[in-house]
C-alpha cells in the first residue's frame, strides 16, 4: 500500500507541476519583436549575396579584401535608411597592395534607397551606402564615398 501511495503522490505532483507550467506559459503576454529585427525594414546584401540586418562587419572590397567596415554600431535601422558608426580598415597599397599597410579611419555609414531584391522580390534591400570619414581618410578618397550595393 505504501508503494502505491508514493506512486500516486509522485503522479499528482508531476501533474500539478505540468499544469502550473502550462498555465504560466499560456498566461504570459506574447513577446514583442525586437526593434532591430523589424521584418519590414530592408536588409543589407553583401557581395556573396547573403542578407543581414545590423552586421558588425561588412566587406567593401570583395575582390581583394583591401577595404572593410569593422565594429559597426547601428544607431538607426528602419524602412527608409540605416546609420552606423564604425571603422573603415583600408590597405594603403603602398608601394603595392601585397606590401601595403592596413590603416583605420573612423566613419559614419548610411544605407538608403531601399528597393526590391532581384534574387528575392519579397525582400527589400538597401541599394546605396555612403561612408563619411570623420577626420583623416585614405589617399584619393573624398570626405564621403558613395557605393552602389549588390543586387
Amino acid at each position: 500500500m505504501r508503494g502505491s501511495l508514493v506512486g500516486t503522490t509522485v503522479t499528482l505532483a508531476a501533474g500539478a507541476l505540468l499544469t502550473a507550467a502550462m498555465t504560466t506559459a499560456s498566461a504570459s503576454p506574447p513577446t514583442a519583436p525586437l526593434p532591430h529585427r523589424d521584418r519590414t525594414a530592408p536588409v543589407l546584401v553583401d557581395c556573396q549575396w547573403k542578407r543581414d540586418v545590423r552586421p558588425a562587419d561588412f566587406l567593401l572590397a570583395c575582390g581583394d579584401g583591401n577595404s572593410r567596415l569593422n565594429g559597426l554600431n547601428w544607431l538607426k535601422w528602419d524602412s527608409e535608411s540605416a546609420v552606423a558608426e564604425g571603422v573603415n580598415v583600408v590597405n594603403d597599397c603602398d608601394p603595392y597592395c601585397a606590401k601595403g599597410v592596413f590603416r583605420s579611419y573612423h566613419v559614419t555609414v548610411r544605407l538608403d534607397r531601399p528597393a526590391e531584391w532581384k534574387k528575392n522580390p519579397a525582400v527589400q534591400r538597401y541599394t546605396r551606402m555612403s561612408v563619411t570619414y570623420d577626420d583623416a581618410r585614405p589617399k584619393g578618397f573624398t570626405q564621403t564615398m558613395v557605393y552602389p550595393l549588390w543586387d
